[in-house]
C-alpha cells in the first residue's frame, strides 16, 4: 500500500489523530498481519553542490523487533516529487524540479529499531535535491517535497507475525548540520541563522565568523519569499565553519549567516549597517570576542565582504572574499568598489577564485582587488574539483568550506584563527 502526505498537511493538521491518521505503532489485525500507520523523516545532507535527501527513516521502533535479515533494497519503493513553493510565471524556468522513483541502495535498522532506506545520491545526480533555482529571479527556493513509500513485502519480526504498514506519513526534513543553526531576525528585520559553540565558561569569549551568501541565496521579494533556509542548504560555506575540524581550529566559534532581503549587490552600502547591527547585537548578547570577528563571503557575498571591510576598517580581524564582484558584471557602469576604496582596506585579506570562473571574471575582480589591497593574499585555482568531481568554475567557495587554500604551509582557517584585530 502507498500513500503520500505533504509536510505542510502534517504541520497544519497537528497530531496524527487530529487528521484522521492512526498513531504510529497502534495495530489492528487484518488478513493475519498487523497493519499500522508509520511516520517517516527525510534525511538530508548538504553536499558541496547543494543539499540532497540521502535516506528515509521509517519510525518502526514500536512495531517490535524486526529481523534485519528480512530487509532488502526491494522491501520498499520510494517515489519523490519536488515542486516550486511559489508560482512560476509562463515562460519562466525553475531548475531541479522532479517526479521520479528514488533508487534504494540499502535497507537497514538503526540503533533505535527504525528502518533506514539509503537512497542513491551523488554530486550532480538529479532527483534528490531540496532546492530549485528560478531563472528570472536568480534565486534558490526550498522545494516542496512529497515522498511516497510503497511496501512490497511484509516485514519479518523476531517475535510475532509479519507486519504490513497500512500507511506512511511524511513528518519532515532532517539535516543535523543545518538544524544546529538557530533561527533569528534582527531588529531591522534581516533574518539570520546562528551556530553557537559549547558554552563552557572556562573558554571565555569566542570568535565570530560571518558568512555572507551568494546571490542565489537571497530573498525573492517579488514573491515575498524570504526563507532563512537556502543560505545553509545551497552549499557548505557556513556549515564548514561549524564542523568539528573548524571548531577545533578556532577553539570554538560562533557562525552567523545573515540572509539578504534581496541580494547584496543591489545596495551594499545600505546592507552594510544591517549586517553590522547583527554583529554588534551578538557581541552584546553572546560571548563573542570583538577582537576575533571574521568575514567570509562568496560571489555576491565576496563583494559584500569587501564592502564591509571598506566601510568598517576596524571591525574585522580578517576577511576572505571568494570570487567576489568588484566591477559590474554587465561591463557597464561604475565599479561596485572603487580602486581607491580597495587601496584603503587594511583588514588582513585572503582572496580565493578559480581561473575558469566564467560568472565573475577573475582578472577584473579578484586579481584586480588583490593587486590593490595592501598585503593581501590570493589563492588561484585552475578548476574547482573536489573528490574527483569537477564543479563549475565559479564555485571556488567549495575550497574554503574544506579548508583547502594554503600558502607556505598555512591553511586558510588556521590563518584566520591566528588573526586578531
Amino acid at each position: 500500500m502507498s500513500t503520500s502526505v505533504t509536510r505542510r498537511t502534517v504541520l497544519a493538521g497537528g497530531a496524527g489523530a487530529a487528521i484522521g491518521l492512526a498513531l504510529p505503532g497502534l495495530a489492528a489485525h487484518a488478513g493475519g498481519h498487523d497493519r499500522t500507520s508509520v511516520s517517516f523523516t527525510l534525511d538530508a545532507r548538504t553536499l558541496d553542490g547543494g543539499e540532497q535527501v540521502t535516506s528515509v527513516t521509517l519510525d518502526t521502533r514500536r512495531l517490535g523487533s524486526i529481523d534485519p535479515a528480512g530487509l532488502t533494497p526491494g522491501t520498499f519503493t520510494v517515489h519523490a516529487k519536488a515542486s516550486s513553493p511559489i508560482p512560476i510565471a509562463p515562460g519562466d524556468q525553475i531548475f531541479s524540479e522532479y517526479d521520479l522513483d528514488r533508487t534504494v541502495t540499502a535497507a537497514r535498522l538503526d540503533r533505535h529499531g527504525n528502518i533506514v532506506l539509503e537512497l542513491s545520491h551523488a554530486e550532480g545526480q538529479p532527483g534528490g535535491g531540496t532546492l530549485g533555482y528560478i531563472l528570472s529571479r536568480g534565486r534558490n527556493v526550498r522545494l516542496d517535497l512529497v515522498y511516497t513509500i510503497t511496501q512490497n513485502t511484509p516485514l519479518v519480526r523476531r517475535h510475532g507475525s509479519p507486519v504490513t504498514i497500512s500507511r506512511f506519513v511524511q513528518a519532515g526534513l532532517s539535516n543535523p548540520e543545518v538544524d544546529a543553526f538557530s533561527y533569528h531576525v534582527s531588529g531591522s528585520g534581516m533574518k539570520y541563522r546562528l551556530y553557537s559553540p559549547d558554552h563552557s565558561p572556562r573558554h571565555g569569549r569566542r570568535p565570530l565568523i560571518v558568512w555572507l551568501h551568494g546571490g542565489g541565496e537571497g530573498a525573492s521579494l517579488p514573491d515575498d519569499y524570504y526563507d532563512n533556509e537556502t543560505t545553509l542548504r545551497a552549499n557548505r560555506g557556513a556549515l564548514g565553519f561549524a564542523t568539528p575540524q573548524a571548531q577545533r581550529i578556532f577553539s570554538g566559534a560562533y557562525v552567523v549567516a545573515p540572509q539578504s532581503t534581496s541580494y547584496w549587490m543591489e545596495d551594499g552600502p545600505r546592507f552594510a549597517p544591517l549586517i553590522r547591527e547583527i554583529i554588534q547585537d551578538l557581541v552584546r548578547r553572546k560571548r563573542v570576542d570583538p577582537d576575533r570577528i571574521y568575514v567570509v563571503g562568496c560571489s555576491n557575498g565576496g563583494y559584500m565582504s569587501l564592502e564591509m571591510t571598506s566601510t568598517y576598517p576596524d571591525l574585522f580581524a580578517a576577511s576572505v572574499p571568494i570570487c567576489g564582484v568588484v566591477e559590474p558584471l554587465s561591463g557597464e557602469g561604475p565599479p561596485l568598489i572603487t580602486d581607491a576604496e580597495l587601496a584603503k582596506i587594511r583588514t588582513p585579506t585572503w582572496l580565493v577564485t578559480s581561473r575558469d570562473d566564467d560568472t565573475v571574471p577573475p582578472e577584473t575582480n579578484t586579481i584586480h582587488a588583490h593587486d590593490l589591497i595592501p598585503g593581501s593574499l590570493i589563492s588561484l585555482y585552475d578548476h574547482v574539483v573536489w573528490n574527483g568531481y569537477q564543479f563549475p568554475g565559479h564555485w571556488s567557495w567549495i575550497y574554503v568550506a574544506r579548508n583547502d587554500p594554503s600558502l607556505n604551509g598555512t591553511h586558510i582557517w588556521q590563518w584566520m584563527a591566528r588573526r586578531r584585530r
